[in-house]
């Protein structure tokens, strides 16, 4: 992920990413959704190409979103799931019936089931840090594609409070 990130520090190459992943295909369409010139979005695609994680076949060029996903798993952080050691029954159900492999198999719409899963995903954020969005973001998407949903969800329940893009936790069960 370090490697991704340091890709997309450059401007131009970040750019030519976000226009990849809004639909453009071909170096004219590149160029004209980056606002550069082509031969600069050449270089950045190399660039991005050497770095593994777009590539070109023929005029058309793609993200290699298999790439990108498959490294933010391997580098997130390991959270174990759940220990029903310890955990009310109706919780290690809850968590039982939403949870597979660490991840949730969707959010669940019963407000009182949503609150336990919340609350199990809160427990990933460590008390007295400040968060930026975009940590809190790679956080949740280990749990769930959706993490602005999860994000939004742990604010409104009081999981998590936020200020100027910056989250901290502010709720939740703390293990002892």
């Amino acid at each position: 992920m370090a490697e991704l990130w340091g890709l997309l520090a450059d401007e131009d190459r970040l750019r030519v990413f976000a226009a990849l992943a809004l639909g453009a295909r071909s170096i004219a369409d590149l160029a004209d959704h980056a606002g550069m010139d082509p031969r600069t979005v050449v270089k950045a695609l190399q660039r991005l190409e050497a770095g593994g994680v777009v590539s070109g076949t023929g005029p058309e060029w793609e993200l290699r979103r298999d790439v990108i996903a498959a490294e933010a798993r391997r580098t997130s952080k390991t959270f174990e799931p759940y220990d029903e050691e310890g955990l009310p029954p109706r919780q290690a159900s809850v968590l039982r019936a939403f949870l597979r492999e660490g991840r949730l198999a969707s959010i669940p719409s019963v407000r009182s089931k949503r609150l336990v899963v919340l609350d199990h995903i809160a427990k990933v954020f460590e008390i007295g840090v400040r968060y930026p969005e975009r940590e809190v973001d790679a956080l949740l998407r280990a749990f769930h594609d959706d993490y602005a949903a999860l994000r939004r969800y742990l604010v409104d329940e009081g999981f998590l409070a936020r200020d100027h893009a910056e989250y901290w936790r502010s709720g939740g069960s703390v293990e002892l």
